[in-house]
C-alpha cells in the first residue's frame, strides 16, 4: 500500500536565499579544507570511504558501496588498495562466514584522524582572524548548523 505524500509548503523565499548561500559557502569551504588532504597520500574517493569506515565502524561492502553511492566492483578495488596500504582488513562476518566486513586498521584511524586535525587546524587559524564577536556568531551557527544536520 502507498502512502500518499503529503505536500510540503513552500519555504519563504527568505530561507530559501540564506538555504541557496549556506550550500555554496559549505561547498567552497570544503573544497579549501580539502587541500589539507594532500598530506594524507590518498585521492579523494579512498579517503571518503576510509572515513565511512572509521567513522561507521565496521562495515559490509555492500554498505560501504551504497554510502559512497558507487557500485560494489568499484568500491571492491577502493578497498583492495585501502587494503595493500594497511588502512583496513576485512574479517569475517559473526553470522554469515561468506560474508565480510571492512573495518579500520590502527594505521588507517590514525591517518584519517591526522587529515581532519590538519583540516580543522586550517580553518581554526581562520576563524582566530575574526573579530570575537564573529567568533561569537560562528559558534551560534556551527549549533544551528549542528541542529540542522539532526532534524
Amino acid at each position: 500500500m502507498r502512502h500518499p505524500q503529503t505536500r510540503q509548503p513552500h519555504p519563504p523565499d527568505d530561507a530559501v536565499r540564506t538555504a541557496d548561500r549556506l550550500h555554496s559557502a559549505a561547498i567552497h569551504l570544503l573544497r579549501r579544507l580539502r587541500a589539507e588532504d594532500v598530506g594524507t597520500g590518498l585521492s579523494g574517493p579512498r579517503l571518503s570511504a576510509l572515513s565511512v569506515i572509521v567513522f561507521g565502524g565496521p562495515v559490509s561492502l555492500t554498505g560501504l558501496a551504497a554510502a559512497e553511492q558507487v557500485r560494489p566492483p568499484t568500491m571492491t578495488r577502493l578497498v583492495g588498495e585501502l587494503e595493500r596500504l594497511g588502512l583496513v582488513e576485512r574479517l569475517a562476518h559473526p553470522d554469515d562466514r561468506r560474508a565480510q566486513r571492512i573495518r579500520a586498521t590502527a594505521k588507517g584511524k590514525r591517518l584519517l584522524e591526522e587529515g581532519r586535525t590538519r583540516r580543522v587546524t586550517r580553518l581554526a587559524r581562520a576563524i582566530a582572524q575574526l573579530r570575537p564577536a564573529q567568533r561569537g556568531l560562528l559558534r551560534e551557527a556551527a549549533e544551528l548548523l549542528e541542529r540542522l544536520a539532526r532534524a
